[in-house]
Formats: C-alpha cells, sequence, structure tokens
C-alpha cells in the first residue's frame, strides 16, 4: 500500500457530495498563469477554467470561473451579481479570505462561501477542469457538478472579442 492520498478540501467536499471528479497532479514550483498550466498538461485551453475572487465597494466578495483564455468583463460581472462595480482583491488578501493560494484556487471550499458564477459557455462542455485547491493539481469535472459543488450561478461575465 502507498503513502495516502493527499485530498484537498475540494476533493473532500466533492467525495462527501458524491460527485464524481478526476484530477490530475503536475510539478508547479512557480504558478505562471492557466495557459502555461494547460500547455505542461497538454489540456485543451477551451476546457481549463481559471478561478477569480473579486471584491464590491460593498465589502462584498464574488467568486467568477472564466476561460483561461478569457477576461473578465468587470461590469457585466458587477451587473450579473447586483453590483455598480467589482474588482479583483489584492493578491495578497486572496490567502485569508479564501484559504486559498494563487494558482490553487477553486470555487469548490472556500472559507467561507461567496456567491460564485461560472460563464455560461462553460455549460457547452462535457467537462472542464479547474484548480484542484492547491498548487500543481487540476479536477475534471462536469460543469453542472462544479456548478452544484460551488453553489453558482452561470452567467455571462467575459469581455467578448472586437471583430
Amino acid at each position: 500500500m502507498s503513502k495516502k492520498e493527499l485530498k484537498t478540501n475540494a476533493m473532500r467536499i466533492l467525495d462527501r457530495m458524491n460527485i464524481p471528479y478526476e484530477y490530475q497532479t503536475y510539478e508547479c514550483e512557480n504558478f505562471e498563469d492557466g495557459i502555461a498550466t494547460a500547455d505542461q498538461l497538454s489540456l485543451p485551453h477551451e476546457e481549463v477554467y481559471k478561478t477569480l475572487v473579486t471584491q464590491a465597494k460593498s465589502g462584498s466578495h464574488y467568486v467568477f470561473v472564466i476561460p483561461i483564455e478569457k477576461e473578465i468583463d468587470f461590469k457585466k460581472a458587477a451587473k450579473v451579481v447586483g453590483e455598480k462595480s467589482l474588482e479583483m482583491i489584492p493578491l495578497k488578501n486572496l490567502t485569508a479570505i479564501t484559504g486559498y493560494v494563487r494558482g490553487g484556487c477553486t470555487a469548490i471550499g472556500m472559507k467561507k462561501q461567496f456567491p460564485t458564477v461560472i460563464q455560461e459557455d462553460a455549460k457547452q462542455l462535457e467537462k472542464l477542469y479547474v484548480s484542484g485547491g492547491k498548487l500543481g493539481m487540476q479536477l475534471r469535472l462536469s460543469p453542472e457538478d462544479l456548478k452544484t459543488a460551488s453553489r453558482a450561478v452561470y452567467g455571462d461575465v467575459i469581455r467578448k472579442e472586437e471583430k
């Protein structure tokens, strides 16, 4: 028997909810970004999503799960969550607010349950990849299962490309 498998908080939550998922680990000394991670693991970019944590002037925090190659549209995102404006939280506050580090942040199992929005395009995917809750781990699950586990809603929160 090998050493005990290391489960992240996100994995324990998925297990408790009987939500099927796959995971893979990888070497990650210095996290660059989701695109570099996808390339390292040979994952299709359109199936890999990043987790962004924002705050409103009210002090409320909101979580957005969007494709790694896309940018959040703060106006659209604010409208979806009923705020006037949003901005990214300072990176130095990420761990204190979520319990996760940059590159290991996932919408599942943060210190507190924040309103969470998954980019609506995810509905078209059979499976997607998100961080597993620590550096060097990716989870693969269905968008609906991610929505259930993170108590999220779908919304259109990304910038559209100018043609």
